[in-house]
């Protein structure tokens, strides 16, 4: 297996910039991401292939030539900034170390999701409060009823995560 690691330290922004201003580099970080694991490169280069074709089947020469590419020039070059492991025998890649901080600026991959998640953390803390103030019979609280409470709160939580799942 020749698996290497060339790089140890994070990438620089810049640098993330430049590995994303590649169509096919940012390809193959979005169905590495899709799949979780191991990846044969055949399989992406298929898929890259498929999205920059406009027939079906895929050209024999287009696929040959997206292979051809990977291999000589994208690969290597993911490899060498540790986002991805590349096993040129087995032919095969998976998520390096710097795989995550490059997949955060691919279609607000991580920012999305870190920002609905606050917004549920908070969310339910606040209703959480409440119903502990109102259990413990404070004044301002004591009318409210815990159950409307807690409902209202799911309730917040179930339209935030429609509003960012269909947004």
């Amino acid at each position: 297996m020749s698996v290497q690691r060339n790089r140890t330290e994070s990438l620089a922004e810049s640098e993330v910039f430049h590995i994303l201003g590649n169509d096919r580099r940012r390809a193959i970080v979005q169905l590495l991401a899709a799949e979780s694991g191991t990846v044969d490169v055949s399989d992406v280069a298929t898929e890259i292939a498929a999205n920059e074709s406009d027939t079906t089947p895929v050209p024999n020469n287009l696929y040959k030539s997206v292979y051809v590419s990977l291999q000589q020039t994208h690969l290597p070059q993911l490899q060498e900034d540790a986002v991805i492991e590349y096993d040129s025998d087995a032919k095969t890649i998976q998520p390096g170390p710097n795989f995550d901080d490059v997949l955060q600026y691919v279609d607000g991959h991580d920012s999305d999701r870190s920002s609905i998640l606050k917004l549920h953390l908070g969310l339910c803390v606040f209703g959480l409060v409440v119903i502990a103030l109102a259990g413990l019979g404070l004044p301002l609280f004591a009318s409210v009823d815990s159950v409307l409470s807690s409902v209202l709160v799911l309730l917040a939580v179930a339209a935030t995560s429609l509003y960012s799942l269909f947004s």
